[in-house]
Order: structure tokens, then sequence, then C-alpha cells
């Protein structure tokens, strides 16, 4: 039993070891017990801080280890605890990242902690409890409570499959993206979001036409220099991208329409609220604008399409909802499939085998079609990307969705038909 005569790393050690074992059944309990000796002492408090920040590093870095990455403890905590505990989460692996500097880490990792704004703002780590109760309003022992959970919580997290370097252990991605994508990437994401927030329908199909456009060139381009060996070290990647409730299953059917129209394929961990997208970096980079642009534009047609209720009286709406989104979702592969169809056969046929003339995504000549011509390259560009998934995920099984709501899946279909696509375009990178 913990005492708060011990030595403060061993108090804080023990704590968190017992927290982390402890049964569901008297888990209450032992966090009651074990946050009431961490937050025990106002004099040792910052010991206790010290100690715990030493802690958590070390149990964010297994969480490395074990394949998670930093939106994935961000995610577990959102999921299973609260906001305090999110918090925490972000600030936690800012103090683990003090251990890697920037330039040793992968391009999507270092995407990751910039999007969760996950640096050190405390001014010493004796200082950092104290400081972060103050932000939230906490006590000592609410604070510590908080910490023991979502430690607990990653403890208990198996492990999963890496999807990119871990830091300290592996150098970056040698495809690592040239100075010029990142400007390429802000304008499409600039276009893409103007598309989502104009109230004007033709606004919004220019500028998602412009957006897609600009992808559509990147994303071939990218395919024409990969195999004319204008690229090193060319191999398929992954990323995560979550996807939680409501209506899971629908979402992530958008989210496999859209991969499927950009050559990617999507693993769905439905326990862990994420999905595995398996792909070149530039249609990985495609995939996650335009999944996002379209789920922000169903879920908004959704709420417009408003509640329904049986005869009776009785709320249907959920069962409206999800067959919605499901009727979306394949609306919006069959719509992506035929665009993805004709922009390959445009891009085929307006540039001859062997021509290289134009200007490329770096301004310079446009990268030559091979002798065989462009149909062969992205084939093999998809049979890698299977490849990749096999080895990945060698025991996966099918998941269907159920549709109960006719009414939701008209409403789905036509709201599909209305989405911003440029006619003229289906494969987007970035």
């Amino acid at each position: 039993m913990a005492s708060t005569d011990q030595p403060v790393d061993e108090l804080v050690a023990e704590a968190v070891a017992r927290v982390a074992g402890a049964q569901p059944g008297g888990l209450e309990y032992v966090v009651d017990g074990a946050a009431s000796l961490l937050a025990a002492s106002a004099d040792r408090w910052p010991g206790v801080s010290r100690a715990l920040l030493g802690v958590a590093e070390r149990a964010v870095g297994r969480c490395w280890a074990a394949g998670w990455q930093p939106a994935d403890l961000v995610r577990v905590a959102r999921r299973e605890l609260g906001p305090v505990q999110v918090a925490l989460a972000v600030d936690l692996i800012a103090a683990e990242g003090r251990r890697h500097p920037a330039a040793a880490l992968d391009r999507r990792w270092r995407e990751q902690v910039r999007e969760l704004d996950a640096r050190p703002w405390w001014p010493s780590d004796e200082a950092f409890l104290p400081e972060f109760a103050a932000r939230h309003r906490l006590d000592r022992f609410a604070l510590a409570t908080a910490a023991l959970e979502l430690l607990r919580a990653w403890a208990l997290l198996p492990p999963v499959q890496p999807v990119g370097p871990v830091p300290g252990q592996s150098a970056p991605r040698a495809s690592e993206p040239r100075s010029g994508e990142p400007r390429m990437l802000g304008r499409i994401r600039a276009l893409l979001a103007k598309a989502e927030s104009t109230g004007f329908p033709d606004e919004a199909e220019a500028l998602t036409a412009k957006a897609q456009e600009l992808m559509a060139r990147h994303s071939i381009d990218e395919a024409l220099l990969a195999a004319g060996g204008g690229r090193s070290a060319d191999d398929p990647a992954a990323v995560r991208i979550g996807v939680d409730n409501p209506y899971e299953g629908p979402k992530t059917m958008l989210l496999d329409a859209v991969a499927a129209a950009n050559r990617c394929r999507v693993v769905w961990a439905k326990e862990f609220g994420f999905c595995t997208v398996v792909g070149f970096d530039a249609d990985l980079d495609a995939v996650e604008l335009l999944y996002t642009s379209l789920l922000v534009q169903a879920t908004a047609a959704m709420h417009r399409a408003g509640s329904r209720k049986h005869k009776d009286g009785a709320a249907r709406t959920k069962a409206f909802r999800q067959s919605f989104l499901v009727a979306y979702a394949a609306r919006i592969r069959e719509r992506l499939a035929e665009a993805t169809e004709r922009a390959t056969e445009e891009a085929a046929a307006g540039r001859p085998d062997g021509a290289g003339d134009g200007a490329g995504p770096d301004g310079g000549p446009l990268p030559a079609v091979p002798a065989g011509g462009l149909l062969p390259v992205l084939a093999a560009r998809a049979e890698a990307v299977d490849d990749a998934v096999g080895k990945m995920f060698p025991k996966l099984v099918s998941q269907r969705v159920r549709v109960s709501d006719g009414e939701g899946w008209v409403e789905g279909r036509a709201a599909a038909d209305r989405a911003s696509l440029h006619r003229g375009s289906g494969r987007i990178a970035r």
C-alpha cells in the first residue's frame, strides 16, 4: 500500500501502476485512493507534478512503440473520458515530444502535433500540475483523478498496426513532399473551405471544381514522376482517420467511397473509432481533404432534411439519418467512380506516350508518359496498394450497413447529387 511518506517518484509510479492494474469492479475505489495520496500534500504537489510528467512521458513512448499516434491518443481520451482528460492528453503528448527534434519526425506526425497544438507551455515540470489546475479550475484531487484515469486508458491499449515511423526510431520517409507542395495543399484546403461555407450552390461548385482541378493534375503527375524514376522510395503509406458515432457505419462507407475513387483502401477498426487508409502519399492527402469536405456537406444536408416520425408519432429520426447517410455514400461512390474514369481518360488522351510538355507541379515540364501509356502506371499503383493492405491486415472481414428508412434513402441520394463535385474531375491529391 502506498504511503505519503514514500519518495515522490515511488509514490507516483505505484499509484499509476495500481490504477492501471485495477479490476473494473473495484476501479472507482482504487482511483479514489491513489488520487487522494497524490493530492494529499500541497508541499509535495510540485514534486508529484514532476514525477507524473516523467511517468507520463514513458507511458506515451510505450504507446508510440505499440503503433499509436498523437491523434489516436487524444481520440481515446475523447471517446472514453472527458474534456479535462483531452486537454491533459495534449499536454502529456507535448511533454513527451520534447525528446524529439521536429526535423526527426515524419511529416504526418508533425502535422498531427501541429493540429493538436501540442506544445509545452508550462514554465517547469514542477509547475505543470499547479498551472494546469489553475487553467481548468480543478482542485488537486480532481486533477490527480483525471491524470490516473487517462494513464490507465492508455496503458490498456493493445498494439496496433503501425502507419508510419516512430519518433526516435526511424528516419522520415524518403518520399517526403517537395517544398512547393504544402502551398498547393493550402490553396486546395482554402478552396474547399469556401465551398463548404458559401450559401450559393453555383459558387460552391466553381470553388470545388477549381480545387479538384489542382488535385487531379497533381495526383497524375505524382504517378508519372514515380514511374519515371523521379520519386525515390515511392511506396504505399497509410494514415488513420477518426470515424466516430453517431452513424459511424455510413461515415465509413463515405470514406471508403472517396478512398476507392483515389485508388486507396480503407480498413475500419470500429472498436477504436478510426479507419486506416492505405495508398500513395498524394492520394492519402486527397482522401483526407475530400472526405472532410463531403462529410461537412452531408451533415449539413442531413440536418436541413430535419427529423422524422412514424404515423403513430414515434420518432424515427435515427433510422432516417442512418439511411440518408448510407444512400449519400452510395451515390457519392457512383459519382466519384464516373468522374475518376473520365479524368483518367482525359489525362491519357491529352498527354500522348512520351509527352512531357506543359507546366508540372513544380512549374517545370510535365512528367512524360511511359511508352506503355498512363493506365498501366495507375493500375500498378493500385496493385501495390492492394499488396500493402494484404501485408498490413492479413485477416480482413467485410462489414454490412443496414438501411431501414426508404425516405432517408431517397433524400440521401438527392443530397449526394447536389454535393459539390465537378463533372470533369474525380481524383484529388495535395
